[in-house]
């Protein structure tokens, strides 16, 4: 049986104090020389004495830092990793808008890592560029690499996009070949640094770890009426209707990113999608007579509801009142006057404009909608009333919206709970937490045809 020698070296990994998904190594022990070593083969960059930093233009710093000690360790040296940089190397993210979405999550790391070695090599003097364009889209280049190939390369893209879209034998045939295509558009040497490779830059120097600013004491909320609260975390208000309501069943799809919380008579249904945008559905109600017929009513929400919004409605479910509306009338003026007079009592605004009553709040950034025309259409399960928050009715932030026959004492406590009730805001901070979706730029089409795209087909 073989055994790792131990080696006196320990390698504390972190996050970088002033760049958002970089990486840093602080090396101690006697043999720290070693870790040293293998770091800077790995294309870690020294910032100070035994610390080094691991900056990339792909944002992939932890998943290959997660690499780095997973080698470290196999070597004998102890590694330390952060929880906070534990917790970027387990997070999942995606690129937003990414040209490429037929690739999976491996083959676009790939995709991004042949173009970090395309910066590096431009970076280290391996890959000379002799002149830059824009084509419409985005930058192209063509540029010699020096040494033991001495191949010319047409370049295609920016950043994590950019890629070798063709090859040539010689400069001359490589700036022949571009001058044709972009002669009014050229310019010698490199293109200017994007603003993703002059902060990869900056986060490479030592005076980016001595300047770090220290983390801004969270703003204290305010007060602010319950439509206008913090989103808060659904997913943890769901779980807590759950376990405080044994007669609620918890399933999970088989991909998890949707939960259903079912009462044990199988007539309400709850269904709640964990990743959806802000202005998507992703709370969706359901009642039925009997645990085989179709729906009496329906009601869904946005996934920016606010929490407190949110509350209210699990609590009124919970009660279990009104679940057995009748559907075989049409929706009078008694049940609407019944679902909005909170409003109505609090001063709101009623309007009618044809087949829409409105109710506003006074400071007109909330209201209720209600459409007689829908209420009339008995089978049907259309967007009868639509309560919503944001800046008009056009562009709202959050929305509610709800069938003929959602109960009138449910709607009525959604509307005494807007009239009357508040909740928390946190002021909107900015900061360098890594975010899961990232937005990449636009696509473009390179001129030529890509030969070396590690992902280049549905």
């Amino acid at each position: 049986m073989t055994t790792t020698p131990s080696i006196d070296a320990h390698v504390a990994l972190d996050v970088h104090p002033t760049h958002s998904s970089a990486v840093t190594a602080t090396l101690t022990g006697t043999q720290a020389r070693i870790a040293h070593m293998g770091l800077e083969a790995a294309d870690w960059t020294v910032v100070a004495d035994n610390v080094l930093a691991l900056v990339r233009i792909d944002s992939e710093e932890p998943y290959w830092a997660q690499d780095a000690a997973k080698h470290l360790a196999s070597e004998g040296i102890t590694v330390e990793i952060a929880p906070r940089l534990q917790e970027a190397m387990d997070e999942e993210w995606t690129w937003a808008n990414y040209p490429m979405p037929w690739c999976t999550r491996s083959e676009v790391r790939e995709v991004s890592n042949e173009a970090q070695k395309i910066y590096d090599d431009i970076r280290h003097g391996q890959l000379l560029i002799h002149a830059h364009a824009h084509d419409g889209y985005t930058t192209v280049a063509v540029g010699t690499y020096l040494g033991r190939t001495g191949k010319s390369v047409y370049l295609h893209g920016e950043d994590h996009l950019r890629m070798i879209a063709d090859t040539f034998d010689s400069p001359a045939q490589a700036m022949l070949a571009f001058e044709k295509t972009h002669g009014a558009e050229m310019h010698t040497g490199p293109a200017p640094l994007t603003d993703t490779e002059r902060s990869a830059a900056e986060a490479r120097t030592p005076i980016a770890l001595t300047t770090a600013k220290p983390e801004p004491t969270p703003p204290a909320p305010e007060i602010v009426p319950v439509y206008l609260a913090d989103t808060g975390d659904h997913a943890a208000l769901l779980d807590t209707f759950l376990d405080a309501h044994g007669d609620f069943g918890k399933w999970r799809t088989w991909s998890d990113e949707t939960t259903h919380a079912i009462h044990e008579s199988q007539t309400l249904r709850i269904e709640h999608v964990h990743e959806a945008q802000a202005r998507e559905t992703a709370w969706t109600v359901a009642a039925y007579e009997t645990p085989v017929s179709d729906r009496m009513w329906v009601l869904t929400a946005t996934s920016a509801t606010p929490a407190p919004v949110l509350q209210e409605l699990l609590s009124n479910l919970a009660d279990g009142d009104g679940w057995d509306t009748a559907v075989g009338a049409p929706v009078d003026e008694k049940a609407v006057t019944a679902a909005t007079q909170p409003l109505s009592d609090a001063g709101w605004k009623h309007s009618v404009d044809g087949r829409w009553i409105r109710w506003t709040s006074p400071t007109g950034d909330a209201g209720v909608l209600f459409d007689a025309f829908a209420a009339q259409r008995l089978s049907q399960t259309l967007h009868t009333w639509t309560i919503w928050a944001g800046p008009d009715p056009d562009r709202p932030t959050w929305t509610v919206t709800a069938s003929p026959h959602t109960p009138s004492s449910l709607l009525s406590d959604l509307s005494e709970t807007l009239a009357h009730d508040t909740g928390l805001r946190r002021p909107q901070t900015t900061g360098t937490r890594r975010r899961t979706s990232l937005v990449t730029g636009p696509p473009a089409m390179p001129v030529v045809a890509a030969t070396s795209a590690a992902c280049r087909s549905r």
